[in-house]
């Protein structure tokens, strides 16, 4: 047995602060200690054993961010397995994919979740048990009742497990990134600790907020991390950008994790609303998950102050890419340097390219991971010539300090009478406008052109959506971007899909103009 001094797990915590608040739901207000964490955790880990699971099997699970949500986690965790959160936005097709592609043998959901958990029983035959939390419906027990009868002690054979989480889908279909089983003892494997101690100053006595839904692995695994070194968590149900702020008010919050999206609902208050909360205990603000508009980071860092820090790294874990205040203000637009590996910027052909040359982003590093039942999406994110060389899609480019610099997603890419156009500078510059509250830029269909710009605005008030506002945007953009890089037309929307997460579902908008002209994209 290792010293504790050694292992980072809620259970370390349990014996020596026991009534500490490990999270905290907001608003609901719901509390779970970290004696509470702990005894959840370990019934459910005599659960799954219970039912058959052994080391590297695989569970799933759909909920909101409810205060049972990190009890599965640690259920799983500490019973060696694969446990996947899956998104609960998504509808029963590509939920029934998941959890037929991860092997789950345990599926649990909330009431919430109660419509889709019924719909996918028939199209999901390896499950072998299917929980629910907060009620019970046809085909599921109640998981309250079937945990109430285990033992509230650690399993005897506890080890490290892990998650296996899908890809938003945003560009396909889910990906699911399967990585090795960690080795060691349980409370002794986990890379985020010591970055988020540090870098972050994270220790047993942040209080950490996290406004985004659980089931992304950035929210999901720096929540966990903070419950490996004691501290407490804030989770929103869901993000409402001024009860944000009034939380970092109420709980003293020193830590947080944010999306670009949130930064710009924020600015969206009026100004006023803004200066009524002390954040004066905040002392580090992370950011990740879609690129920032510098318009917007340059704002933000004067309000917050030089404790900005943004990261570019992926569910694959295959690089990590930090940014703090004072190289993002020497570099603007800039999302760092690499901590964890080496970046190679390369073109269509897999030749490294030159400084300041945009293509393809690969990291060198020896983590491993491949999509789970996906051999060839595993090619096609290695580098041609180099094995250890893997790709998350993205295109950007290094500077001549180092620095990396992201153009756009690959996928996104606009080719248009021959020129290739990468839309986030065209979103960047539409969501800035003030009667804008989100963007998107696509490309169309168009005869001559193959295809062309198309920009999709959610406009603050639909009142604005008329051709004059149509033409004052495409004006807008065309006073700092180059023609080509333009939108030719603009349309309205009362609400983008945009995920909770900061990534826009870009794939739905395409799919819905391509299809509407007879094409396939």
């Amino acid at each position: 047995m290792s010293d504790n001094a050694a292992l980072f797990h809620p259970g370390i915590h349990a014996a020596s602060t026991p009534d500490k608040a490990a999270y905290i739901i907001e608003p609901s207000g719901d509390v779970v200690t970290y004696r509470e964490l702990e005894q959840l955790s370990n019934q459910f880990a005599h659960l799954l054993r219970d039912v058959g699971l052994k080391r590297g099997d695989h569970i799933s699970f759909v909920l909101e961010n409810h205060r049972l949500y990190f009890v599965l986690c640690w259920g799983a965790q500490r019973a060696g397995l694969y446990y996947t959160a899956i998104s609960s936005r998504l509808g029963m097709e590509e939920t029934v994919y998941i959890v037929n592609n991860s092997d789950s043998q345990v599926f649990i959901a909330s009431n919430q979740k109660r419509e889709v958990a019924a719909a996918i029983v028939a199209d999901t035959p390896k499950v072998k048990l299917r929980l629910m939390i907060d009620g019970v419906i046809e085909g599921h027990e109640s998981f309250e009742d079937k945990l109430a009868g285990y033992p509230n002690t650690p399993i005897a054979d506890e080890s490290e497990g892990t998650d296996m989480l899908y890809s938003s889908g945003t560009t396909g279909l889910p990906k699911g990134v399967l990585v090795p089983l960690p080795e060691g003892e349980f409370g002794t494997s986990d890379t985020i600790v010591p970055l988020v101690s540090m870098l972050y100053g994270g220790s047993n006595e942040s209080v950490y907020l996290s406004p985004a839904p659980l089931y992304h692995a950035a929210p999901l695994r720096f929540c966990l991390a903070m419950q490996r070194m004691g501290a407490t968590v804030v989770v929103m149900e869901n993000f409402d950008a001024e009860a944000a702020l009034a939380l970092i008010e109420r709980y003293k919050v020193t830590i947080s994790q944010w999306v670009p999206t949130m930064f710009v609902r924020m600015f969206k208050l009026d100004e006023s609303v803004r200066a009524e909360y002390d954040l004066s205990s905040h002392k580090t603000a992370i950011h990740a998950a879609a690129p920032c508009p510098k318009e917007v980071k340059q704002a933000l860092i004067e309000w917050w102050g030089p404790i900005v820090n943004e990261y570019y790294a992926g569910s694959e874990g295959n690089g990590f890419v930090q940014c703090n205040s004072h190289d993002w203000l020497e570099h603007p637009g800039t999302v760092g340097k690499p901590l964890n590996a080496i970046v190679h910027i390369c073109g269509d052909d897999g030749a490294e390219l030159a400084t300041n040359e945009p293509g393809t982003i690969y990291f060198e590093s020896e983590s491993r991971f491949e999509y789970h039942g996906d051999e060839e999406k595993t090619k096609s994110s290695r580098h041609p010539a180099h094995d250890s060389w893997s790709t998350l899609g993205d295109v950007g480019y290094v500077d001549a300090d180092g620095f990396l610099y992201l153009t756009d997603r690959k996928a996104f890419m606009i080719i248009t009478g021959g020129v290739n156009v990468y839309p986030q500078e065209a979103e960047n510059r539409l969501i800035i406008h003030p009667k804008v509250m989100d963007a998107a830029v696509l490309g169309v269909p168009n005869d001559d052109f193959g295809e062309e710009v198309k920009a999709v605005v959610q406009p603050i008030d639909m009142a604005d959506a008329t051709p004059e506002f149509e033409r004052e945007l495409i004006a807008w953009c065309r006073e700092v971007l180059a023609d080509v890089k333009c939108p030719r037309s603009v349309d309205f929307r009362p609400e983008l899909p945009r995920h909770p997460t900061g990534k826009l579902y870009k794939r739905l908008l395409k799919d819905e103009y391509w299809k509407a002209a007879g094409r396939a994209i």
